[in-house]
């Protein structure tokens, strides 16, 4: 069986332990589903009981505050709550599915509970009625009279005061237990309003028989008749206090009662509820582990076996083959294969471990030829850059060459000039001689013309011989500096000076005007003669390039510090400029656009590996065909002695990159 159809029967088997597992964890999350829509609906319709228990039972408190102490606010939050309780009952319970078959059982108990509110406020209205008419009023009756009675005595000496004061204090006493009473339904301030009234009715008479005018007779007449009265208003308010009392004993206090025992009843069928879709949801969840655990190691039994058996099936042949590879990497070809006749995928692996071994020897074979033909490859190479070295040198000495004959040249004419006026003033000379020596007198004319023509002859002879002394003194450092790669500290102004003055012979047969821009006090500690050749090269090439056929231009050198390590050097020409192509390969070796007219192509290519490799700098081309061409170096004031670093310059300028950077 090829192997391919071997993994597809470990996978089917994986995949129908997938399926079954997946199945049964399906029918188990159904089940689970309803157990725990069942915990989830009871507690759903817990919070509802409970928000129910919580408004009833502050709805109680509340009518209890305002029978107490009757106030629109209280009266206003107990509506509030009435409408909150209704709305729960109606909105909530109404639509829960566990709540909704005894809904209508709380309903009534909270209606008998709500319309009992509704009756003792009918008798808080009828108590407060009773004690404002029949109690109040009699009392501020009784009040006056008492003022008249004390108006009409006199002075304080009749025989009235004594009895008069006695009942005026339990007046006063009976007032205060009356509207305790009142208040706080104290049953002991309703006895002693009941026995100070008693005390009130007893001293009337004493004081009628005390009486000493009709005023007084007739008050205390009229006080016995008020004293009546309040007695009957505090009896009914008795009675009406009691029937409110049993009133919020049996409407308010047994209804909320009745309706917390209803909320208890369904609270505890909720929790019967509860624990059975637990059990379920507890059960289920046994079932499904024993089963998907049973199922998990039936069927892991069978796929280890199914694996064994086919990962030696696998095993053994591969080993075959690794142990032929491993042959095969250790040089020895001569072991044959094993199972390259088997039809499976091990079948042709094993063929191709055996073109492979062919193939190695076939390699071997070919290795043996490439080696040698390798070993001739690096001879010729030798043999090549041996020879791009001599032409290198030669290049560099033909430049040198160059210099020697524009010197010679340039030093010649002041030479010439100081040897015809040398000539010229040694004749003179003679001639003043010769007259000095004949008998004809010298005249002083004749002597001030001499004077005058030899001052003439020794400022022309000092003016071509110091030009000469200048050129020979910038020729010979220049060659020191060519010929001795030494290092040292020069002034790049100087240098550059020098420099410049060797190669005027050159410039003027071009027509090359120069503009040099470079501060004095700029030192480098480097090798000048490398600089040397660096400036020769640039200028040479941009007279056979740049300027070529005779045009005339300009060349500006400028330098300047560039952070606190490095110099910049910038080398422009207004000539004919490059086009890309040439500008891609301008610092290859040997590349050249007048070949046919003797060029090397290596005159920059020299540049470039001085600046970069000697003087341990960058350099980056720019130049446009028709607008001239630009060379930017950047080099360290200390010589570094090799390449550049590639991450980034001292001063944190972002470095430039070390070949050609064309702006077309």
């Amino acid at each position: 069986m090829p192997i391919r159809w071997r993994i597809l029967s470990i996978a089917a088997l994986n995949s129908a332990v997938v399926l079954v597992l997946a199945a049964m964890i399906w029918n188990g999350v159904q089940v689970l589903g309803s157990a725990w829509d069942d915990v989830r609906q009871v507690r759903e319709s817990d919070k509802i009981l409970a928000v129910l228990e919580s408004e009833t039972s502050r709805l109680q408190n509340l009518i209890h505050r305002y029978i107490n102490q009757p106030s629109p606010e209280f009266f206003a939050e107990i509506l509030l709550l009435r409408e909150a309780i209704l709305g729960t009952l109606t909105t909530r319970a109404s639509t829960d599915p566990m709540l909704s078959g005894s809904v209508e059982e709380l309903e009534h108990a909270t209606e008998r509970f709500l319309n009992g509110f509704g009756e003792l406020r009918a008798v808080q209205a009828k108590i407060t009625k009773t004690y404002e008419d029949q109690v109040l009023t009699p009392a501020k009756d009784m009040a006056g009279l008492y003022s008249i009675i004390e108006g009409a005595t006199g002075h304080r000496d009749a025989l009235i005061w004594p009895s008069l004061g006695k009942s005026r204090e339990a007046f006063t006493a009976m007032l205060v237990a009356a509207n305790s009473y009142y208040l706080s339904l104290a049953t002991t301030s309703a006895e002693e309003a009941r026995r100070n009234t008693e005390t009130i009715e007893k001293t009337i008479p004493v004081m009628s028989d005390l009486a000493d005018n009709d005023l007084q007779r007739m008050a205390l007449q009229r006080l016995s008749g008020r004293t009546a009265a309040l007695r009957e208003g505090l009896a009914k308010l008795s009675e009406e206090l009691s029937s409110r009392t049993e009133l919020l004993r049996n409407s308010i206090d047994a209804s909320q009662a009745e309706t917390i025992d209803a909320i208890d009843g369904l609270s505890v069928k909720m929790r019967q509820r509860e624990q059975k879709a637990q059990a379920t949801f507890d059960r289920t969840l046994a079932d499904i582990s024993r089963r998907v655990l049973s199922i998990a190691v039936i069927f892991l039994g069978i796929i280890l076996s199914a694996g064994v058996i086919i990962g030696l099936s696998i095993r053994l042949p591969l080993y075959q083959i690794m142990s032929a590879m491993q042959a095969i990497t250790s040089g020895d070809y001569d072991r044959q294969v094993q199972g390259t006749a088997a039809k499976d995928e091990i079948g042709a692996m094993a063929r191709s471990v055996e073109v492979f071994r062919k193939n190695a020897i076939a390699k071997r074979e070919a290795e043996n030829e490439l080696r040698a033909s390798k070993e001739k490859a690096e001879s010729a190479l030798l043999e090549l850059n041996t020879a791009q070295r001599n032409l290198i040198d030669a290049e560099r000495l033909a430049a040198l060459g160059g210099l020697v004959a524009g010197v010679a040249h340039e030093v010649n004419n002041p030479i010439g000039i100081s040897l015809t006026v040398a000539s010229s003033l040694a004749h003179r000379t003679e001639m003043f001689e010769a007259e000095l020596k004949s008998d004809t007198p010298l005249r002083r004319s004749q002597l001030d013309e001499f004077v005058r023509s030899s001052r003439d002859a020794a400022e022309q002879l000092v003016a071509n011989l110091s030009r000469a002394g200048e050129l020979i003194h910038s020729f010979k450092q220049v060659a020191v500096d060519r010929s001795h790669a030494e290092r040292r500290k020069f002034a790049l102004s100087e240098a550059t000076d020098q420099i410049i003055a060797s190669l005027r012979p050159v410039l003027k047969k071009a027509a090359i005007e120069l503009s040099i821009d470079i501060p004095e006090g700029l030192v480098i500690d480097g090798y000048p003669g490398s600089y040397g050749q660096i400036l020769t090269n640039l200028v040479l090439n941009a007279a056979n390039h740049a300027f070529a056929d005779g045009r005339s231009g300009t060349i500006s050198i400028s330098a300047k510090p560039r952070g606190f390590d490095d110099v910049e050097i910038i080398f422009a020409d207004n000539g004919a400029g490059m086009t890309p192509d040439v500008q891609r390969q301008a610092f290859d070796p040997f590349f050249t656009t007048r070949r046919n007219e003797g060029g090397t192509g290596l005159g920059l290519h020299i540049v470039y590996t001085l600046v970069t490799q000697r003087l341990g700098g960058r350099m980056v081309l720019d130049s446009r065909l028709g607008q001239g061409t630009t060379f930017r170096i950047i080099m360290p004031k200390t010589a570094k002695d090799g390449p550049a670093p590639a991450d980034t310059e001292s001063d944190g300028i972002s470095q430039w990159p070390n070949r050609t950077m064309s702006s077309i």
